[in-house]
Formats: C-alpha cells, sequence, structure tokens
C-alpha cells in the first residue's frame, strides 16, 4: 500500500473526528447562551449539519479503515459495531434537533448530555488512539 493511500484514510477519520468535536464544543457554548431559539441565524444548523454528515456510516468507515491499515478485523469488529450503534443513535437524535423550526439552547444542552453523544465522543477517542500507532 502506498503513503498517499495509507493516509487518505487517516485524513478522513481526522476530518470526520475534527467536525465532530468542533460541533459538541459549538454547541456547548451555544448552550451557554441561554438563546430562546435559532432564529437570529443559522450557524447552530450549520454545525449540527456537519455533525450529522460526519457521523453518517461512521461503522462502515471503520471497517474500510482497519481493513485498509492491513488489520485482522475482528478483534475490532464488535467495537466498530459500538461505535457505529451510537453513531446511528446520535444521528437520530441531531436529525430531530434539526427538524425542529426554532433550536433553543436549552434543546441544544440537552443533546450535548445526551448519552449517545457523549459515547461516540469517547469511542471515537479510543479508537482513534489505538488506531494511531498504524
Amino acid at each position: 500500500m502506498s503513503d498517499r493511500s495509507a493516509s487518505a484514510p487517516r485524513e478522513q477519520l481526522a476530518a470526520r473526528a475534527d467536525a465532530i468535536e468542533e460541533a459538541y464544543e459549538f454547541f456547548l457554548g451555544y448552550a451557554s447562551q441561554g438563546l430562546p431559539g435559532d432564529t437570529g441565524g443559522h450557524q447552530v444548523r450549520d454545525f449540527l449539519k456537519k455533525f450529522d454528515r460526519a457521523v453518517d456510516s461512521l461503522g462502515a468507515f471503520f471497517t474500510g479503515y482497519v481493513e485498509s491499515l492491513g488489520l485482522d478485523l475482528s478483534p475490532y469488529r464488535r467495537f466498530i459495531e459500538v461505535i457505529d450503534r451510537d453513531a446511528r443513535d446520535a444521528q437520530a437524535a441531531v436529525q430531530m434537533v434539526l427538524a425542529q423550526p426554532s433550536i433553543s439552547s436549552q434543546t441544544v444542552d440537552n443533546l450535548n448530555a445526551n448519552i449517545h453523544v457523549r459515547a461516540l465522543l469517547t469511542d471515537l477517542f479510543l479508537i482513534d488512539e489505538i488506531l494511531k500507532q498504524y
């Protein structure tokens, strides 16, 4: 495998992780503002959409990533299933919030506290740390 083909999945992972983390950090700030809704701007929706795109098909992405590293998939398979489940559950919450006509700070605060969003973040930290060595 060339260095270029090996770096592409790493770059994709970095881009997805950055989008998720940046959105989460924005959500923390937005939640603290006490806004009744997002009628004055669409920045919260932009970050929700970025989060949504970044978590889409995350399980399949990690399966392909592990395989691209030439690793035996079997020790990773069950954890990738956990990531996929947490990603789909977090994505469902994000999509529900996006469907609202107005998004208050309190709604975003509740999204931040959602166990699936938090679990997904820690899932990503764990697998990223493990895959860094390859």
